[in-house]
């Protein structure tokens, strides 16, 4: 089994030395490189073509925003986005510019972990908070318990009408925050027959990656609003 490659993007020595420790702790994860701003780190993602890149945001010549969006349209590495700033117009920013996760940087070596190997498998990394308040953001709805939903907008109406009843338990079951593995469990069947019906939802309604999905599937109100 091959190695993820990881590449490290921050300006400062101490942190790039320190997530190369923690990373170094899991065997299927090999660093293949540095960077210390986002310029560096678009010009490492072409020579060394990592799966996954780890990508502060505030940083000079280039910030972390910048260099998300560059590496996500010109390649097919997926950058989780590491930060000590908990602010909204980054996550947004982020979240916008391709990234697949978005942690603080005083997640636990097992989050940062797991987020790279999620990563890696296709699938977004959020903590719950960072995913309601994506969720708050794409459906407009600030106060979820009382709040009164707006009606069904058509479009949503015909993306779910054109989605199999097995897409949408798929959907459903991401919504609720299960992974590829869980989801195949519970439904008894295999992952790439998820992953299938994974990649037919996100074609059928015109969606980038998973966080849109989820969004879409609170909007189209497949799952309580209160389950958040």
């Amino acid at each position: 089994m091959s190695k993820t490659r990881i590449l490290i993007c921050d300006d400062q020595p101490l942190i790039r030395s320190s997530l190369e420790l923690i990373l170094g702790t899991d065997e299927n994860l090999e660093v293949v490189g540095t960077a210390a701003d986002g310029e560096q780190a678009v010009a490492a993602t072409r020579s060394l073509h990592p799966d996954v890149v780890l990508m502060d945001i505030q940083m000079p010549v280039l910030d972390g925003v910048a260099a998300t969006a560059r590496i996500t349209a010109a390649s097919a590495a997926k950058v989780v986005v590491l930060t000590t700033f908990d602010r909204d117009d980054y996550l947004f920013d982020a979240i916008d510019a391709g990234a697949s996760g978005f942690l603080l940087k005083n997640t636990e070596p097992e989050m940062l972990l797991a987020a790279v190997h999620a990563a890696a498998g296709g699938q977004a990394l959020l903590s719950p908070e960072v995913t309601l308040r994506i969720i708050r953001r794409g459906t407009g709805e600030d106060r979820y318990a009382s709040a009164a939903r707006p009606q069904l907008d058509p479009n949503d109406q015909r993306v779910l009408d054109a989605l199999t009843a097995r897409e949408l338990e798929v959907l459903t079951r991401l919504a609720s925050g299960l992974s590829n593995t869980e989801i195949a469990a519970v439904l008894s069947v295999s992952e790439a027959t998820v992953k299938t019906h994974l990649s037919n939802i996100l074609a059928k309604a015109g969606l980038r990656d998973r966080v849109q999905a989820v969004v879409f599937a609170y909007r189209a109100r497949l799952i309580p609003l209160t389950e958040v």
